[in-house]
């Protein structure tokens, strides 16, 4: 069977647009490899529209809520790899494939790792990329976040609440986040951010004992001992699923898109934080999501697409 339409990805972007599909007739299916995504890992979440106050977790399930209203299913499976075979598209996943004549593509993306001595070694050893997920696992201890933005500084906000203390590192002479959370964070008796501090090793035995960085003010390595470090540095596109010859990503892997969510490929559109648009807010996902959904059904009325 070939559908008209599949959307890859199941957070705030995809989510969007099967709810759009969804009332509009479109016989489709939605393939995450989970539900919600890095939404889902979010800690507090102040600035959706309409919600004052609430966490990733309470948002991922008002979505899931919102599309079980008109009974979509998503099929929890890892797409590996895509084709374009004659006027349609193939879907390889890890358990089966699929056939649609249009693409969604919502993936979002995955943090960025730091490329350190001890970062794998130590990894669900004392080292994370999750704070939502992992720091409560740390009451009472010491704890270490690397990283220079918001990611950071509400994993502070979250340690100050939960460890004995916690240092925020970065090797930017500043903060790069919101203002207000940077206010909030320098307020924490048990927090101390470090500035000008690259991180260069990650030491323990059977579990994380310390970290060793270069002081690049004064250009000594300068030791701190904790019990477990928290890695926000960024995020990279979940994009390597897509061939490199549709030439449809720029040197970051983000997949380049226009206003409309169109990709340079007929068919395929994407949406959230894999794509390049430059700010990765859950708003501006669902926004795109949304985009891409409308433009996808205009783009299969033009091609007289069977719904």
């Amino acid at each position: 069977m070939v559908y008209p339409s599949i959307i890859i990805g199941a957070s705030a972007a995809g989510i969007s647009s099967a709810i759009y599909l969804k009332r509009r007739g479109i016989n489709f299916l939605i393939i995450g490899k989970d539900i919600g995504g890095e939404m889902a890992l979010s800690g507090k979440v102040d600035n959706y529209p309409g919600i004052p106050e609430t966490t990733g977790i309470e948002l991922t399930k008002k979505f899931k809520e919102h599309l079980d209203k008109y009974g979509v299913e998503i099929i929890l499976d890892e797409v590996k790899e895509l084709k374009k075979i004659e006027n349609f598209y193939e879907i390889t996943t890890v358990k089966d494939k699929y056939h649609s004549y249009s693409l969604i593509i919502a993936t979002g993306s995955k943090p960025k790792k730091l490329g350190i001595k001890g970062e794998d070694e130590f990894y669900h050893k004392g080292v994370s990329y999750c704070s939502v997920c992992d720091m409560p696992l740390f009451k009472d201890k010491k704890v270490a976040i690397i990283g220079g933005g918001n990611s950071a500084l509400e994993a502070g906000l979250m340690a100050s609440d939960i460890c004995e203390y916690a240092y925020v590192i970065t090797k930017n002479p500043y903060m790069k986040g919101d203002k207000i959370l940077i206010e909030e964070l320098n307020k924490k008796k048990n927090v101390r951010i470090i500035y000008n501090a690259l991180t260069q090793e990650i030491i323990g035995d059977n579990f994380v004992k310390g970290i060793r960085y270069l002081n690049l003010e004064n250009n000594t390595i300068e030791e701190l001992y904790i019990d477990g470090v928290f890695i926000h540095i960024g995020m990279k596109p979940n994009s390597e699923f897509i061939p490199d010859e549709w030439n449809i990503k720029n040197s970051f892997g983000e997949i380049v898109v226009n206003k409309l969510c169109e990709t340079s490929m007929p068919g395929i559109f994407a949406a959230g934080d894999v794509t390049d648009i430059p700010y990765k807010q859950i708003g501006v996902a669902v926004g795109q999501g949304i985009i891409a959904a409308l433009s996808l059904i205009k783009y299969l009325n033009q091609n007289l697409i069977s719904k």
